[in-house]
């Protein structure tokens, strides 16, 4: 388990493509000291399990299943990662619950600069609109962040001054993929809705195209 506060931006050295999926080696320095086998580490948000560990280095298997819902695949050597380290009971939680399970990838639609801050457009699939919530908690690349607007395919985002600088989110450029897990809570109580009530959703659906389909007429016939 994590929090999506993110320990520091570390570099892939090594990757090797394999079989089924592909190996990363990361030179993680100072966040190797007390690392086990078998530990669990955040990898860009990617629950990773560390198979080898020496020299300050770790390395990482991911599956193919972990590399088609992620950004992972795309890595190539010299690239950055955030990195979180499994927290432990006790510790001060200043994120949110974050699995490490990525749910889906999204693309960086716009990046608007302002003097202090940097906002952020993200474009997701429709699909997933309905976990979002303003005010709401979402992990990008592992870092827990907090939904400002949605849209039905988008969200934006605020970033502050520390998490542009410590974190790999202060390199994106528009057209980048991110990792995007949504907000555990909101998952599991839109999903138990949806199983409990199935006809909730048709109902939603059938009067969304009913009000189109309204306004749709009442243009037309100005």
């Amino acid at each position: 388990m994590f929090t999506g506060i993110v320990q520091g931006v570390r570099k892939v050295t090594v990757i090797t493509d394999l079989k089924g999926g592909r190996r990363l080696r990361i030179q993680l320095n100072d966040l190797a000291e007390n690392l086990q086998h078998g530990s669990s580490v955040a990898v860009n948000g990617v629950c990773l399990t560390a198979i080898k560990i020496e020299e300050g280095c770790a390395e990482f298997d991911i599956i193919q299943e972990s590399l088609d819902r992620s950004n992972l695949g795309a890595l190539v050597i010299g690239d950055s990662v955030d990195i979180e380290r499994a927290c432990y009971f006790g510790d001060e939680v200043g994120g949110h619950q974050v699995t490490g399970h990525i749910d889906c990838t999204g693309k960086i639609d716009e990046i608007r600069k302002t003097p202090n801050n940097r906002d952020i457009v993200v474009y997701c699939e429709e699909e997933w609109g309905g976990y979002l919530i303003p005010k709401g908690w979402i992990a990008i690349d592992g870092v827990s962040l907090t939904v400002v607007d949605v849209g039905d395919n988008w969200f934006s985002i605020s970033l502050i001054p520390e998490t542009l600088e410590y974190t790999v989110l202060g390199q994106k450029v528009e057209g980048d993929k991110v990792n995007l897990e949504f907000d555990l809570t909101t998952k599991v109580i839109v999903k138990t809705i949806q199983r409990m009530f199935p006809e909730i959703k048709k109902q939603i659906l059938s009067g969304m195209r009913k009000i189109e389909s309204t306004n749709n007429n009442a243009a037309d016939n100005k």
